[in-house]
């Protein structure tokens, strides 16, 4: 049974009022129980918001999202629910955005009316809904139990605002954009439909569900799939390829998956939306066995250690960055260990794994 804030609200108001706003004492008490409440909730907002803006800014920030409005008190139940398409990273961003204004605003709306109209009512109130309202944002629930996205996590896997992929939704859904005109997807759901029903997946799919499963992935059907002619495929929005995700991925299996496709030329060179090569994606994700076993298999000849983004940084700054020490060890080694350029596949050939 979902918790009803108002078995809680109706009763606090009663109790508040029957608060003798005239005591010196209560009033002192009130006031130190109502900021010192607000002073850690605008600090766990602000944690909530810097995690965010660094979501907003991951490779996920282009995946499309399709998010319902939040609930309504007097909403009817059996109403058609419109979901919103809109991306991660505006959405997480936007969201975390307005919790921040609406904490903060709500912090001197209440205060203003305590100072300088005398009312207390707010300060009880808000000493104690404060942390449940904050309890109950989505959002601010997930990032707090849940922290931000481990090696692994995507969108899918942690859906932080209980929304839907577009495979997910159904032929009965209505989607809007953000400006509310409709739009129809009925024919990209169908073959979503389609294909999962007759339980196909196409390339793309296979990839991106290796990917969302994280590092407890089978690889096996991925590896299965593998040919020469899609060892460079890059997926449609943001241009991952198979090594980029094997490189980051962590799962059992992945070093068989990277030597295969090393086999069939894929290219470990090519950047993604990004600019992101296959240890960056290492390098970001902690992967540090997947950055060893790429440096091993292609040699530090390719330059993939010297390849700056779109931001400038190269893989290694961005695993110092990310405070992924096992990934920057690995890279210093093996970047120092071939001070003429040539990786260790080039000097002794592939590494056997002990």
């Amino acid at each position: 049974m979902a918790f009803n804030k108002l078995m809680v609200m109706l009763p606090l108001m009663f109790a508040a009022r029957k608060l003798d706003g005239e005591d010196p004492q209560i009033i002192f008490l009130l006031r130190c129980a109502y900021f010192t409440v607000q002073f850690f909730i605008v600090l766990t907002v602000m944690y909530v918001f810097l995690v965010c803006q660094k979501l907003s800014k991951s490779k996920f920030k282009d995946t499309m999202i399709y998010v319902a409005p939040p609930p309504q008190p007097l909403a009817d139940p059996n109403a058609k629910v419109q979901y919103k398409q809109t991306t991660f990273g505006e959405h997480v961003f936007s969201t975390a955005r307005s919790l921040l204004v609406s904490t903060v605003f709500g912090v001197f709306v209440t205060s203003g009316l305590h100072f300088y109209k005398g009312m207390i009512v707010g300060l009880a109130m808000q000493s104690v809904m404060g942390p449940l309202n904050l309890f109950e944002n989505k959002l601010a629930k997930a990032i707090l139990l849940g922290g931000s996205f481990k090696e692994g996590d995507s969108p899918k896997t942690r859906k932080l605002f209980g929304e839907k992929y577009i495979e997910e939704l159904t032929k009965d859904d209505d989607v809007v954009d953000a400006e509310g005109n409709a739009i129809v997807i009925n024919k990209k759901v169908a073959a979503a439909a389609a294909k999962k029903k007759d339980g196909k997946r196409t390339f793309e799919e296979i990839l991106l569900d290796t990917w969302d499963a994280g590092e407890k992935a089978d690889v096996m059907p991925l590896m299965n799939a593998l040919n020469k002619s899609n060892a460079n495929f890059k997926t449609s929005e943001s241009g991952w390829t198979p090594l980029m995700i094997m490189s980051a991925l962590g799962a059992p299996k992945s070093e068989a998956v990277i030597k295969k496709l090393k086999e069939l030329n894929a290219n470990a060179s090519i950047v993604d939306g990004e600019g992101w090569n296959a240890l960056h994606w290492s390098a970001f994700h902690g992967s540090a066995s997947g950055a060893k076993f790429l440096l091993e298999v292609y040699g530090t000849k390719a330059g993939l250690q010297d390849t700056k983004d779109k931001e400038g940084k190269t893989a290694l700054e961005h695993a110092k960055h990310e405070k992924n020490n096992d990934v920057v060890k690995v890279i210093e080694e093996m970047i120092g260990g071939s001070e003429d350029g040539e990786g260790l596949a080039d000097k002794d050939g592939l590494r056997k794994r002990k």
